[in-house]
């Protein structure tokens, strides 16, 4: 009891301190590019040029928005479609075997995705899979698939085993049991594995760098780094703090839409399993 106004002063520093960034993008980007290299904290001549540089690029920035949101969407879905039975399979293995393989896939989730760059290089020239938007789902989905592994076989965990076993006496396969019994009761979980998936696609850079060099397949950071070295003279600081604002619309909609689901998903397994 003590502690509550403690924790309640903290509140507006530390929601600053967490906005603090978004808040400074959108300041920037409402700037005229002269303020910008004049110094000091202008509060007046505010403009909305720097969007509609951004907006009226070739091609507008809409498109890698859009690519980054249906990429994100096809990684999800494959990603979770894996996911599931794998979680659910690890669940069902004995003590002595899960133990192993949970080591495993943590190494796996833990480990530096920037070593596999080269691997990954050659493998989209040896496929073809350069320049396909829809191809980087599969990199994308094998390096989030153990982190979701674990996540699903955590919340599987927290769910009581009564209820699937009376599913199957009840005459119910694999499947209807996933169907109608363990997936509605996952449903927290799976929005916020699916949110964090759709948060790594959405923010790739080195894969997607490499994999597509055609204007309009670039993905939305592929996007803003062309935005940041699109001149040699100067840097265009207000177009970029605008082309950040732009792409963090989505996802601050997302969160706000799912964050009930996001905190229950998360919590969910942490006390059992």
């Amino acid at each position: 009891m003590r502690g509550r106004p403690a924790i309640a002063a903290l509140r507006l520093p530390l929601l600053l301190w967490s906005l603090g960034p978004l808040l400074w993008q959108l300041y920037t980007s409402l700037l005229p590019p002269e303020a910008l290299v004049a110094g000091g904290l202008p509060l007046s001549g505010w403009t909305l040029v720097n969007y509609q540089q951004v907006l009226s690029a070739d091609p507008p920035f809409w498109r890698p928005l859009l690519n980054s949101a249906v990429l994100g969407a096809v990684t999800t879905a494959l990603t979770l479609l894996l996911a599931v039975p794998c979680a659910w399979s690890l669940q069902r293995q004995p003590p002595g075997r899960r133990g192993p393989l949970q080591l495993a896939l943590l190494a796996a989730a833990l480990f530096p995705t920037v070593l596999l760059f080269l691997g990954l290089l050659d493998l989209a020239r040896w496929a073809g899979l350069a320049n396909r938007l829809l191809a980087l789902a599969l990199p994308y989905a094998a390096l989030s698939l153990p982190l979701a592994v674990l996540l699903l076989r955590a919340a599987l965990a927290d769910l009581p085993p009564d209820l699937e076993e009376a599913a199957r006496l009840e005459g119910m396969d694999l499947r209807q049991r996933l169907q109608h019994v363990l997936l509605p009761l996952l449903a927290p979980a799976l929005v916020s594995t699916a949110l964090l998936v759709f948060l790594a696609s959405w923010n790739e850079y080195p894969i997607a760098l490499t994999w597509l060099s055609r204007s309009d397949l670039l993905t939305l950071p592929t996007a803003m780094a062309r935005i940041a070295g699109s001149s040699v003279f100067t840097v265009p600081y207000g177009a970029f703090a605008a082309a950040t604002v732009l792409g963090s619309l989505p996802l601050l909609l997302l969160v706000l839409l799912g964050q009930r689901w996001i905190v229950a998903g998360l919590t969910q397994g942490a006390v059992k399993g």
